[in-house]
């Protein structure tokens, strides 16, 4: 699928692009990487659904729990989050057609500094020609993200921890 910024910007403004958001206990697929591949695939079968009929979409795995982690993929002409749509200007001309490609997006407090990390999960035409082999590399991308949270959960607790123990010599 290709895309001019004129038309990318209109279905945007107007919000005739298609969104999905699932909200899930953290602890359902936390442990479970089957339970992530089953939730990663079917956002990847809407984003191929989307891409067949011409259409952009925005899909999210929310993680609710005590530090809850929002995943999305999204259809774009570049790595922004479609909510800055407005920067796309200084990129490409308003005519020209641009091919629409997948972003990985992943949001949490633990994440890293800026709480948000967006990447290129894969070309549209690529995902739509292996559904089951892009749901497998989300599967994967998704589990890194929770891990890397943890790991940033974990370090923001320790952190804490020495700050207060400091806290306790001074006084």
């Amino acid at each position: 699928m290709q895309i001019n910024l004129k038309d990318l910007t209109k279905a945007i403004e107007e919000q005739t692009y298609l969104s999905d958001m699932e909200t899930i206990k953290y602890s359902e697929v936390s442990r479970s990487k089957k339970k992530l591949r089953e939730h990663a695939l079917t956002m990847v079968q809407e984003v191929a659904t989307a891409l067949n009929k011409d259409r952009l979409m925005q899909v999210q795995l929310v993680l609710e729990g005590k530090n809850p982690i929002t995943f999305a993929l999204e259809t774009n002409i570049i790595n922004l989050p479609l909510a800055n749509y407005k920067k796309l200007i200084n990129f490409f001309d308003e005519e020209e057609a641009q091919p629409v490609k997948v972003y990985f997006e992943t949001a949490s407090e633990y994440l890293n500094a800026s709480h948000f990390r967006i990447d290129l999960f894969m070309d549209g035409d690529e995902l739509v020609a292996d559904v089951e082999g892009a749901a497998d590399r989300l599967a994967d991308a998704m589990s890194e993200k929770i891990k890397q949270v943890k790991e940033g959960e974990a370090a923001a607790k320790e952190a804490a921890k020495e700050a207060k123990a400091k806290t306790k010599k001074e006084a």
